[in-house]
């Protein structure tokens, strides 16, 4: 039999090692729905390995510098768990216009989608609460049980339903679907899947409360078409659709949260094409595509993006930052490049101060989609 002093050597080094590895990875292990344990990292959004970020917008730059690794500008997903205090946002750049209203909304075309039955869009408002459920760094989804979400969705949506009565506002879980992660796994995607049976509870709940639900893939070095397949099933819900993060789509050589993704407009008319066949081949209503944007280049040849019928796409100005920026980056994605809806991200945390409801449907055009992290 070992002696007590060896037991304690042995002891002592394997915490040792267990200390080591948690400190490497950044989390502690969770599991995929493959029945093996991975680690879920919570990435920070954004973060490109220098004190300051970068966001070129139409040829401009806006820049935030602070301290790694928050950011001013940053995506959606790794906000910290306890509030932080983002430092004053520098002025727009030069070439970055003011916020000036549009002479008309955006919203003028894709009257397929807009007239078909069962529409979301726009009779209604989408207010979604964005994370994942097992982790509270990624948003506000998993640092409250799903019912206690709801309840704040449901205080938040008449907050915004008391600004503009003429518009429903339908609540929403945009659960992250697919994590990014800084090693590449036994596929080499750098892409944990959320596990089926966490969000099929998710949309059942949703269903039964009146609820949207939205996943969303973050890509990795993989394709959109075949993270797609892995949520398959859950679209063939009347109530569920899709959200693409380009910010984490990465090419080869690249690693997700070292260097900011991008997706080609082809990638993204990919998943136009995949749901509005879902929609025809089990006569759904229209499904919702949401794609994040916080920087001009995170979609390649974004002009060519055209309404597809039976999907409503929605760019989201994603990012966190002072009320100024957040109307800049706005007024340059949205407003300016029109595709089709309008969305905009913010951050409890982050966002310093919070637009308030009012604020947000003061934009030109007025969201029809509004996220919180």
């Amino acid at each position: 039999m070992p002696g007590e002093t060896t037991l304690a050597a042995g002891l002592v080094l394997f915490l040792t090692l267990a200390i080591a590895l948690i400190a490497l990875n950044g989390a502690m292990p969770r599991f995929s729905f493959d029945g093996q344990p991975q680690t879920l990292v919570a990435l920070p959004e954004g973060q490109i390995g220098s004190p300051s970020v970068e966001v070129a917008v139409c040829g401009a730059a806006l820049s935030a510098a602070i301290p790694a690794p928050t950011a001013a500008v940053a995506a959606v997903g790794g906000a910290a768990a306890a509030p932080v205090a983002a430092p004053p946002a520098a002025a727009p750049a030069a070439g970055v216009p003011a916020f000036v209203p549009a002479p008309a909304p955006v919203v003028a075309g894709a009257p397929v989608a807009q007239g078909a039955p069962g529409a979301i869009l726009p009779a209604n408002r989408v207010l979604a609460y964005y994370g994942h459920p097992h982790d509270e760094n990624m948003g506000i989804v998993g640092e409250y049980p799903k019912e206690e979400v709801l309840r704040l969705l449901r205080e938040r949506a008449a907050d915004y339903e008391a600004v503009d009565p003429t518009r429903p506002v339908i609540p929403a879980f945009e659960l992250i679907a697919t994590v990014a992660q800084r090693t590449p796994g036994a596929d080499g995607s750098y892409i944990l899947d959320t596990d089926l049976e966490t969000l099929s509870e998710y949309a059942d709940f949703a269903e039964a409360n009146g609820a949207l639900v939205f996943l969303d893939l973050q890509i990795g070095r993989g394709t959109v078409a075949a993270e797609i397949e892995k949520v398959r099933p859950l679209l063939e819900r009347p109530h569920v659709h899709l959200a693409l993060d380009p910010e984490f789509a990465v090419d080869e050589g690249e690693t997700p949260g070292e260097y900011i993704g991008s997706l080609d407009a082809e990638s993204i008319a990919y998943a136009q094409r995949t749901l509005a066949q879902t929609t025809a081949d089990l006569g759904l209503p229209p499904k919702m595509l949401i794609v994040h944007q916080f920087r001009e280049d995170m979609i390649s040849n974004k002009p060519s993006l055209q309404p597809v019928e039976g999907v409503q796409l929605v760019i989201d100005a994603d990012g966190y930052g002072a009320p100024e920026l957040k109307i800049d980056v706005y007024n340059i994605l949205v407003r300016d490049e029109p595709v089709e809806f309008a969305g905009v991200k913010l951050f409890y945390k982050q966002d310093v101060p919070l637009m308030t409801p009012a604020e947000i449907l003061g934009l030109t055009p007025a969201p029809d989609v509004v996220i919180y992290q």
